[in-house]
């Protein structure tokens, strides 16, 4: 195959050589080929630094360096990156199968858009095969982050100037700085968007942002916090209409997921 858009995937990392391996695999066997997979490593203690070496991926560069979270990682990386299109694939996600990134290439290519989102499935975290939640995402039209209604951001790839032009992770926010990015992209900026109608990544639960009550709160505190920094006005009852949509996820997850 002959890519023509050059793609960057950044994979932040701590401690997280039990679940990378796995991350790795499904980009490395992806059928368009990925220009290059940076993998931030925020300096982990564990066996991550030896996986990465024994496995000897092409592509992979590998950086392992004291950073300020996740979202530091993915600042750092976008500044390292080289390809056309950037996609953020966090340690414990993989994609669904080896056609993915052809899929987003292709979309993208031939629809001149300035980035691309899907579908995304949830995952036990112990058990990937089994699928706990469905993100089914819909064409983008302005207003639907007010209404409750985001692109899953492990889907979410951008043309790399977009990053230089308007910013990366704003990381004053701890769990939702990935919602402030997209809303300030698509809402605010209104950088044009196509949606790839089907699932791409699996993710598992008990990250940063499902691991427990108290941080899926904190992450609608910052979510709100995030209209107000970019001026775009809020639902009253955005908080209602988010948790709808996520109660939705969870009843349309049988059935779904190739």
């Amino acid at each position: 195959m002959n890519p023509g858009l050059k793609v960057s995937i950044i994979t932040p990392s701590y401690n997280s050589a039990e679940d990378l391996e796995g991350c790795l695999k499904s980009v490395i066997t992806q059928k368009y080929p990925v220009w290059e997979h940076l993998i931030i490593d925020n300096q982990s203690s564990d066996t991550t630094t030896d996986l990465v070496h024994s496995l000897n991926l092409p592509g992979i560069r590998f950086f392992s360096e004291p950073d300020g979270g996740p979202y530091d990682a993915m600042n750092k990386g976008i500044e390292k990156a080289n390809g056309d299109l950037v996609g953020i694939l966090n340690a414990d996600d993989c994609y669904c199968d080896d056609r993915v990134i052809g899929d987003v290439a292709e979309l993208l290519e031939t629809s001149g858009a300035d980035c691309l989102y899907a579908d995304l499935v949830f995952v036990d975290r112990h058990n990937p095969e089994n699928v706990r939640r469905y993100w089914k995402s819909y064409p983008f039209t302005p207003g639907s982050f007010s209404k409750g209604y985001h692109p899953p951001h492990p889907t979410f790839f951008v043309r790399r100037e977009l990053y230089r032009k308007l910013g990366g992770f704003n990381t004053m926010l701890k769990i939702s700085a990935d919602f402030e990015l997209m809303l300030r992209f698509l809402e605010k900026y209104r950088i044009t968007a196509c949606y790839l109608p089907r699932p791409i990544v699996r993710m598992r639960l008990g990250g940063i942002s499902t691991g427990s009550a108290g941080n899926v709160l904190h992450g609608y505190k910052e979510c709100y916090r995030a209209f107000g920094m970019n001026g775009i006005p809020v639902s009253p009852d955005y908080f209602i209409r988010r948790t709808r949509v996520i109660l939705q996820q969870y009843w349309n997850r049988e059935g779904l997921v190739n």
